[in-house]
């Protein structure tokens, strides 16, 4: 069960009653604020916690927000003359602070305990995968090293690399003769034949010179080459007889 603060049993030389009924008679000026010990009241309230044998945050808070307000309206009643730091409230306009600020208190407890209760049905949802990112980086020791070893691999960098091989590079092409009699013999023959099919078993560079044969023979008039189209099969035929 809560503590009610405003039921706060006081019992001090100028008062004996509950806290909310000394709040009363001080906001009504019918109980002089400099007759009242603040700090009786403190102790009267840290005794009723003890007996309580827990701390209650809610009570505690309302507790200091009321001590405030009657601290600060002590303060202005025993120096009514001099420059205080707070705002310029007569004795009429206390009540009306006092009430405010209690209004303020309760509002921000409701959404501390809306927010309490956001965090309960929605906490599990927001998780950080792997280390803050404020947190040390992880110390990685070296392991022993041998100092024999690393000469030798500094040995190794400092020799000149060995000449890159060519070898790879190299084609071999055969000779243009080969068909220049082979596309002669096609001619002769069937009279004509189409050019794409004898490529087809060919690699890329036997292609490329049997397309050089080819145009080898259009030069020399032995041959008439035909496209119906760009990039449609090429038709070879003997040029005599066309």
């Amino acid at each position: 069960m809560a503590l009610a603060v405003r039921e706060l049993p006081l019992d001090l030389d100028a008062f004996e009653g509950p806290f909310d009924l000394l709040l009363t008679l001080v906001i009504k000026e019918e109980l002089e604020l400099a007759e009242v010990e603040v700090a009786d009241i403190v102790v009267a309230f840290v005794e009723r916690l003890e007996k309580r044998g827990g701390l209650d945050l809610e009570a505690c808070g309302e507790f200091l927000v009321l001590v405030a307000a009657l601290l600060e309206l002590k303060a202005r009643r025993l120096f009514p003359d001099e420059e205080l730091d707070f705002e310029d409230l007569d004795p009429a306009d206390a009540a009306a602070e006092l009430a405010e600020r209690l209004a303020l208190y309760r509002r921000f407890k409701a959404a501390a305990a809306w927010l309490e209760e956001r965090l309960a049905a929605e906490g599990d949802r927001f998780f950080r995968v792997g280390p803050a990112p404020l947190a040390p980086l992880p110390a990685r020791p070296l392991a022993p090293q041998d100092p024999r070893l690393l000469a030798e691999a500094l040995r190794a960098l400092a020799l000149a690399p060995p000449e890159p091989s060519l070898g790879h590079l190299s084609l071999a092409y055969p000779p243009v003769s080969r068909f220049l009699e082979r596309f002669r013999a096609l001619v002769r023959s069937r009279g004509r034949f189409a050019f794409d099919r004898e490529m087809e078993s060919l690699s890329r560079v036997e292609q490329i010179v049997a397309f050089i044969a080819l145009l080898e023979l259009r030069k020399r008039d032995e041959v008439r080459i035909g496209q119906a189209g760009p990039f449609e099969p090429i038709t070879v035929w003997n040029a005599r007889s066309s």
